[in-house]
């Protein structure tokens, strides 16, 4: 069964020259419900005027969505197993190099969440790992992307 998901994104020249390359990347992308969000290039591509870099960056969304995507499936994971989740935070990590084609990509997303338990039945280190582990397999972003998405060092604690 296919699924859709759709986006917009929204960008105007205004009275910038453009074929100059002196035009800024700031754009909106458009989600389903009205929210909107400000984007542009990343700093490190498009040097300042050009980008805004208080906006969100295609390579930063990419690193969040996997981070999400990763974190819904081990809530859900957690949840069906009996581990009551209090608080789940990841500072996820995206890094571009070059592949062997000299082009660049993301090649590597490090996850590294930090989950606080609760409750009567408390995972150990290794239910722990095997939740990350068919979160990881069954995340609808890691099972699209060529990069690599590497757990880091998960952390967790029982409240």
């Amino acid at each position: 069964m296919a699924h859709e998901y759709r986006a917009g994104i929204a960008w105007s020249r205004g009275d910038q020259a453009f074929l100059d390359q002196r035009y800024s990347r700031a754009h909106v992308w458009r989600f389903d419900g009205g929210v909107e969000v400000e984007a542009s290039s990343a700093p490190s591509s498009v040097p300042l005027p050009f980008s805004k870099p208080d906006a969100v960056d295609p390579e930063e969304a990419l690193a969040a969505s996997a981070a999400s995507c990763h974190m819904l499936f081990f809530l859900h994971l957690a949840a069906k197993q009996g581990f009551r989740v209090d608080s789940y935070a990841d500072d996820a990590v995206a890094v571009m190099t070059k592949n062997a084609a000299g082009k660049l990509y993301v090649s590597t997303i490090t996850l590294n969440p930090k989950i606080v338990f609760s409750g009567a039945r408390a995972p150990g280190p290794e239910e722990v790992a095997a939740l990350h582990h068919h979160a990881h397999d069954e995340c609808y972003i890691a099972n699209s992307l060529k990069g690599e998405i590497v757990l880091g060092a998960p952390t967790f604690s029982i409240a």
